[in-house]
């Protein structure tokens, strides 16, 4: 399946600034290369947008809430882009991480 949707994950410092860490075409790809990063004095932000678009991404979610996310997963479960399951997975994947990096 040809993928138009990807998840674009940054390292953000306390001053703002950022560096793109990946892309990842699928929820499984994301948790699995995409959800670690040198801890400490960054967070981690989200960005899901869609291939070759000059439109605002879909969304943006920064550790360790990642506030929002959940609720606008469900858009994309309604359309298939995204299994139900998947976003679970994520969902606990960041739950995870975000207590992890807590500690």
């Amino acid at each position: 399946m040809f993928r138009k949707l990807y998840w674009v994950t940054e390292t953000v410092d306390p001053d703002g600034h950022s560096r793109v860490t990946g892309v990842y075409t699928s929820i499984p790809d994301l948790i699995q290369h995409g959800l670690s990063w040198s801890h400490g004095r960054t967070s981690l932000r989200i960005t899901l947008s869609k291939l070759d678009s000059e439109k605002e991404p879909f969304g943006c979610w920064t550790s360790p809430s990642f506030k929002g996310l959940e609720d606008e997963l469900q858009a994309f479960v309604r359309t298939d882009e995204f299994s139900p399951d998947h976003c679970k997975l994520l969902l606990e994947a960041l739950s995870k991480l975000s207590k992890k990096t807590a500690a």
